[in-house]
């Protein structure tokens, strides 16, 4: 099989592929024989009418089903062969087959080349979490004003499966604790991310970033929805949410190749948890300074 790779910008790929005579003449044997056994032919019982027969009846329905299955087979084995990583369906055109060669014309979008170094060894800054008397009294608050309980502070406890109000105070105190670590984790991430990502550029295909617009247009019309917007609200929200949604879907979709790439690197599975693997791996490799 011939191929010729054209590079036509950093996301799009054209092949020119050829499949040599011997692969289409297999094919058309393989339709034919299908059809001999299928095709009801005026004269000759099922899988008995002589090939020329068969030619003469059924040349064009074969003609196709050659070119439908030998296109997929060819593009795909082309794939394989450049090891090229398509992330989209190809464009096909110019598809010709005469003297029983194939040939067509494959315009596809590829995953871009990322070059990811500097990604071990980030400094990041932390502070020893602490909590304040007066952030505990507004939780505990917040929690009697949620319950309707007044300063009725045994009671409360009680009805809230303490046996105490030090072991209710005390358990407000995690959970102010653990969602500060959790806001300065997300904020460490947050940094990791947008440092890497700002010594990267590169084209986003932009087939992905269509693809994640469409989805976050999605989520937010049906948020729109439960918030009582009726159908002619949304509908015509729309063009306004792409527009104002297009950053963030390319921000992610960015985010995400990169990450990928990353993963690639350090032999990270590619499964539906690897951007938080990739996270993980960042934060174990970061360079942590004490303020």
């Amino acid at each position: 099989m011939k191929v010729e790779t054209k590079k036509l910008d950093t996301t799009k790929v054209q092949l020119d592929i050829e499949v040599p005579a011997e692969n289409v003449k297999q094919k058309f044997e393989e339709v034919y024989e299908k059809l001999g056994k299928e095709a009801k032919i005026p004269g000759f019982r099922p899988g008995k009418a002589p090939r020329d027969i068969l030619e003469k009846h059924h040349s064009r329905l074969a003609r196709e089903e050659v070119i439908k299955n030998l296109i997929p087979e060819a593009y795909k084995e082309t794939l394989e062969k450049e090891k090229i990583s398509a992330i989209e369906m190809p464009e096909i055109s110019e598809v010709k087959l005469e003297s029983n060669v194939l040939s067509f014309k494959a315009v596809v979008e590829v995953r871009p080349e990322i070059n990811v170094k500097e990604y071990k060894r980030l400094k990041l800054k932390y502070k020893k979490i602490s909590l304040g008397q007066d952030e505990i009294e507004k939780a505990m608050n917040n929690l009697k004003e949620a319950h309707k309980a007044g300063v009725l502070d045994e009671k409360l406890a009680r009805s809230l499966g303490y046996s105490c109000v030090e072991g209710m105070r005390a358990s407000v105190e995690r959970q102010l604790l653990t969602q500060k670590e959790n806001d300065q984790r997300y904020r460490f991430q947050e940094h990791l991310v947008k440092e890497i990502l700002s010594k990267i550029n590169f084209r986003i295909p932009p087939s992905l970033i269509q693809r994640r617009l469409e989805e976050l247009v999605y989520e937010a019309k049906i948020q729109m929805h439960r918030r009582g917007a009726t159908q002619e609200q949304i509908a015509s929200k729309e063009e306004d949410l792409k527009k104002e949604l297009r950053p963030e879907a390319e921000s992610q979709v960015k985010t995400f190749l990169v990450l990928e790439e990353i993963a690639g690197k350090e032999n990270i599975p590619c499964d539906d948890h690897m951007s938080q693997k990739v996270i993980e791996f960042l934060l174990a490799e970061a360079d942590w300074i004490a303020e």
